[in-house]
Protein backbone atom coordinates (compact mmCIF):
# COMPACT_ATOMS: atom_id res chain seq x y z
CA UNK A 1 0.00 0.00 0.00
CA UNK A 2 1.31 3.39 -0.96
CA UNK A 3 0.28 6.65 0.67
CA UNK A 4 1.60 8.63 -2.26
CA UNK A 5 -1.00 10.38 -4.41
CA UNK A 6 -1.09 9.14 -7.99
CA UNK A 7 -1.60 12.45 -9.79
CA UNK A 8 -1.84 12.25 -13.58
CA UNK A 9 1.22 14.41 -14.22
CA UNK A 10 3.20 12.09 -11.93
CA UNK A 11 1.81 8.93 -13.52
CA UNK A 12 2.52 10.19 -17.04
CA UNK A 13 5.39 12.71 -16.82
CA UNK A 14 6.10 12.26 -20.53
CA UNK A 15 2.58 13.60 -21.23
CA UNK A 16 2.48 16.43 -18.67
CA UNK A 17 2.09 19.16 -21.28
CA UNK A 18 -0.34 17.13 -23.38
CA UNK A 19 -2.54 16.49 -20.33
CA UNK A 20 -3.02 20.24 -19.87
CA UNK A 21 -3.71 20.77 -23.56
CA UNK A 22 -6.22 17.94 -23.73
CA UNK A 23 -8.05 19.11 -20.61
CA UNK A 24 -8.66 22.39 -22.42
CA UNK A 25 -9.46 21.00 -25.89
CA UNK A 26 -11.30 17.74 -25.25
CA UNK A 27 -14.36 17.75 -22.94
CA UNK A 28 -14.40 13.93 -22.76
CA UNK A 29 -10.75 13.86 -21.67
CA UNK A 30 -11.38 16.66 -19.17
CA UNK A 31 -14.26 14.67 -17.66
CA UNK A 32 -12.13 11.51 -17.42
CA UNK A 33 -9.29 13.46 -15.81
CA UNK A 34 -11.65 14.99 -13.26
CA UNK A 35 -13.20 11.60 -12.49
CA UNK A 36 -9.70 10.11 -12.08
CA UNK A 37 -8.78 12.95 -9.72
CA UNK A 38 -11.90 12.37 -7.59
CA UNK A 39 -11.39 8.59 -7.37
CA UNK A 40 -7.67 9.04 -6.72
CA UNK A 41 -8.38 11.40 -3.82
CA UNK A 42 -10.85 8.90 -2.32
CA UNK A 43 -8.21 6.16 -2.52
CA UNK A 44 -5.60 8.42 -0.93
CA UNK A 45 -7.97 9.41 1.91
CA UNK A 46 -8.73 5.73 2.53
CA UNK A 47 -5.03 4.78 2.50
CA UNK A 48 -4.12 7.50 4.98
CA UNK A 49 -7.13 6.64 7.17
CA UNK A 50 -8.54 10.14 6.82
CA UNK A 51 -11.72 8.44 5.58
CA UNK A 52 -11.32 4.74 6.40
CA UNK A 53 -13.36 2.21 4.46
CA UNK A 54 -13.55 -1.53 4.26
CA UNK A 55 -11.02 -3.38 2.12
CA UNK A 56 -13.52 -4.36 -0.57
CA UNK A 57 -14.66 -0.76 -1.11
CA UNK A 58 -11.05 0.43 -1.28
CA UNK A 59 -10.19 -2.33 -3.76
CA UNK A 60 -13.15 -1.33 -5.94
CA UNK A 61 -11.91 2.28 -5.95
CA UNK A 62 -8.42 1.13 -6.91
CA UNK A 63 -9.87 -0.88 -9.82
CA UNK A 64 -11.85 2.15 -10.97
CA UNK A 65 -8.74 4.32 -10.76
CA UNK A 66 -6.82 1.78 -12.87
CA UNK A 67 -9.63 1.64 -15.44
CA UNK A 68 -9.66 5.43 -15.74
CA UNK A 69 -5.87 5.56 -15.93
CA UNK A 70 -5.89 3.02 -18.78
CA UNK A 71 -8.49 5.03 -20.69
CA UNK A 72 -6.58 8.28 -20.14
CA UNK A 73 -3.34 6.66 -21.32
CA UNK A 74 -5.10 5.36 -24.43
CA UNK A 75 -6.27 8.89 -25.27
CA UNK A 76 -2.89 10.47 -24.50
CA UNK A 77 -0.98 8.03 -26.66
CA UNK A 78 -3.39 8.08 -29.60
Amino acid sequence: MSNTPHELHEEFPQFAERIGEMKQADPHFARLAEEYHEVNRKVHRAETLVEPMDDLAEMDLRKERARLKDEIYRLLSA
